[in-house]
C-alpha cells in the first residue's frame, strides 16, 4: 500500500473523501492532522497510537450484538451510541497505522453432516474467527468526583460462562465500499450508510470498522452489558481505541472526560 503525508490525509478527511492508507508514527504535520480530526469529534494522538470519541450509553439491560453504532444503525442492540461519522473514525484508525485484518469466514463442511446429525444440532459449517491487526478498546468518564476507566471487554457479560468477554484485540476491518439501492448506484462507504461501527458478534458482510474476534463471539444470544459497572442509559462517556495496552488513562486526558450527572437515589437517598 502507498503512504500519503499527514497533511494530505487531513485534507482528505476534511473534504469527506475516503482515505486508502495512513502514515506510521508521528510526522511534522501530526498536530495539524489531530486538529483536523478534532473538528469532527475525534481526539487523535498519533504519537501515543490512540484516538477517542464521545459516545453515550445505550442498551444496558438487553442482548447485544454491537458495541458501537450511530443513530442510523442497530441502536436497539448496541452498548454505545455516537454521532461521529464512521468514515471519519475509519480515517483516524488508519492514521494510527492500522492494517485491515480478515473477517470471520464461514466454511461448509465436506462431507456435510447427515440429516440426523443436523437434527441433533450439528452445524453444516465451521467458522474461522477474525484475525489480524486491530485495537484494544477502553471507556472512561467522570462521576461524582471519581474517574472510571475500564477495558471494554470487562463491560460485556457472557451468559454461557458467567464471566466477562475475554480481553483481546478487536480486529480492524475498515468497512468497505459497496453499492446500495437508493444511492444512485454509486459506491458508498458501507458503515456510513448502515450506521454500524463495531460489532461484538460475527457478521459475514464485514461492513463495520472493527469486530470482536473471540471464538465465542459467533454466538448472538449470549452478550449482555455488565450494567452494574455502567452509568444509566444516555450517560456520556468516552471510548478509546488504542494500539497498545493502557494500564491507566494517558496524561492530560482525564481533564476532558465527560461528567455523568448524579443519578437520583431511591427514596431520596435515605439510609435503610
Amino acid at each position: 500500500m502507498r503512504t500519503i503525508g499527514i497533511l494530505a490525509l487531513a485534507s482528505l478527511v476534511l473534504s469527506g473523501s475516503q482515505v486508502p492508507v495512513a502514515p506510521r508514527g508521528a510526522e511534522p504535520g501530526a498536530q495539524a492532522l489531530e486538529k483536523a480530526f478534532l473538528e469532527h469529534g475525534i481526539h487523535l494522538d498519533v504519537a501515543r497510537g490512540l484516538c477517542s470519541i464521545p459516545v453515550t450509553i445505550d442498551v444496558r439491560d438487553d442482548l447485544l450484538e454491537y458495541l458501537l453504532v450511530n443513530p442510523q444503525g442497530a441502536q436497539h442492540e448496541s452498548l454505545f451510541l455516537t454521532d461521529v461519522v464512521p468514515s471519519r473514525l475509519n480515517a483516524a484508525l488508519l492514521a494510527l497505522g492500522a492494517e485491515r485484518g480478515k473477517n470471520a469466514e464461514w466454511k461448509l463442511k465436506d462431507p456435510a453432516p447427515t440429516p440426523e446429525e443436523v437434527r441433533d444440532g450439528v452445524l453444516p459449517y465451521t467458522v474461522d474467527s477474525p484475525t489480524g491487526d486491530g485495537f484494544l478498546l477502553y471507556v472512561a468518564w467522570r462521576e461524582q468526583g471519581e474517574t472510571f476507566f475500564f477495558r471494554v471487554d470487562d463491560l460485556l457479560r457472557n451468559l454461557e460462562t458467567g464471566r466477562s468477554l475475554v480481553r483481546h484485540r478487536w480486529v480492524f476491518l475498515g468497512s468497505r465500499m459497496v453499492r446500495f439501492r437508493g444511492q444512485n448506484e454509486q459506491e458508498v462507504f458501507a458503515a456510513d450508510v448502515e450506521g454500524n461501527l463495531v460489532n461484538i458478534v460475527f457478521f459475514e458482510q464485514g461492513n463495520t470498522l472493527l469486530t470482536g474476534a473471540r471464538p465465542e463471539c459467533l454466538r448472538q444470544t449470549i452478550w449482555l452489558a455488565n450494567g452494574w459497572l455502567l452509568p444509566s442509559r444516555g450517560s456520556p462517556v468516552e471510548l478509546f481505541f488504542s494500539r497498545q495496552p493502557l494500564a491507566a488513562l494517558p496524561e492530560g486526558v482525564e481533564a476532558r472526560l465527560p461528567v455523568v450527572p448524579k443519578e437520583e437515589e431511591p427514596d431520596g437517598g435515605r439510609d435503610r
